[in-house]
Parts: C-alpha cells; sequence; structure tokens
C-alpha cells in the first residue's frame, strides 16, 4: 500500500453552505443522498449538519436559523394591464385560427366534391 506524503486534505466548508444544502434537503420530495450526490459530498456529513442545524448549532448570518419564505410578487398595474392585453390578444388569436380551420375544411369539401363531380362525368 502506498504511503501518503502529504497530508490529507479535508474541505472546510462554510455556515452558509451548510445551512443552503440543509435547506435543500429539507424540500418535500427530495432525499438527503440526492443532495449529497449532488453537492458532492458524503450524505453522512449532511445528515450531521442536519443534526447540528435542528440543535441550533449550525448558524447563518448570526441567525439561529435560516428560514426559507416564498415572498409574494404583488403585480404592478403595468403589469396586470399587460397580462389583460395578452389576453385579449390570444382570444382573437385562437378565434382567428378556429375560423381559419373552417375555411380549410370547406375548401377541402370543395375539392372532394369537384373530383367526385368529375368521376361522374367521366364515365
Amino acid at each position: 500500500m502506498p504511503k501518503y506524503t502529504q497530508p490529507r486534505k479535508t474541505w472546510a466548508y462554510s455556515n452558509d453552505f451548510k445551512v443552503k444544502a440543509v435547506n435543500l434537503s429539507y424540500q418535500e420530495g427530495i432525499k438527503v443522498r440526492q443532495v449529497a450526490e449532488a453537492l458532492d459530498i458524503h450524505p453522512f456529513m449532511l445528515s450531521r449538519w442536519r443534526k447540528e442545524f435542528r440543535d441550533g448549532k449550525l448558524k447563518a448570518d448570526g441567525q439561529r436559523r435560516v428560514t426559507v419564505t416564498k415572498k409574494k410578487k404583488v403585480p404592478t398595474s403595468k403589469q396586470l394591464s399587460d397580462v389583460a392585453r395578452l389576453k385579449k390578444e390570444n382570444a382573437k388569436l385562437k378565434q382567428e385560427n378556429e375560423l381559419l380551420k373552417k375555411w380549410q375544411r370547406y375548401l377541402a369539401e370543395q375539392h372532394q366534391s369537384d373530383l367526385d363531380s368529375s368521376k361522374d362525368t367521366d364515365i
């Protein structure tokens, strides 16, 4: 077995990284193993970070725990008017599309009837 001439490299992760990894692992439908593989760390290490986070030993930016909250964005009046305009335009385009489909069916029927009538006269 070869001898190591230099000491093994140990990685030092920041508390912010640890807290983000823990928050990822607490998301619904995601397993600790998946997060660990994605971050290229050992699952046991992530489990230890999760325990430290639960015990309050793991802090980020001076907080006991980091909460992940989703802020609801309030749409502005310009955005609302743009949405209303786009909805109207979408409805108009759907109507035009339906009209074109009907026209295409009508032309196909006319073409078919012309073909049928030409066969009757040839016989």
